[in-house]
């Protein structure tokens, strides 16, 4: 996938276990675990916007799109 989630790095700056993450924010220890791992589809700008919040940081910090050679656009005609 090329949308990569930077979130364990961004907990290990801020010194805080995931555990603290999902008090603050309200939700699930697995379902950050989730996150953290990049086996969700999507993500709620709610659930992101908490998360920036307690993390001090931006979207940019915790989400990087990554494309492989899977990912290229066809070329499109003139």
């Amino acid at each position: 996938m090329p949308i990569v989630v930077n979130l364990d790095v961004m907990l290990a700056k801020r010194k805080m276990r995931s555990r603290e993450l999902s008090e603050h924010i309200g939700i699930t220890e697995q379902n950050i675990s989730l996150l953290k791992s990049g086996k969700v589809r999507g993500v709620r700008f709610d659930t992101l916007s908490r998360i920036c919040a307690v993390l001090q940081c931006q979207p940019g910090d915790l989400l990087e799109y990554r494309p492989g050679p899977e990912d290229e656009l066809p070329p499109q005609d003139p």
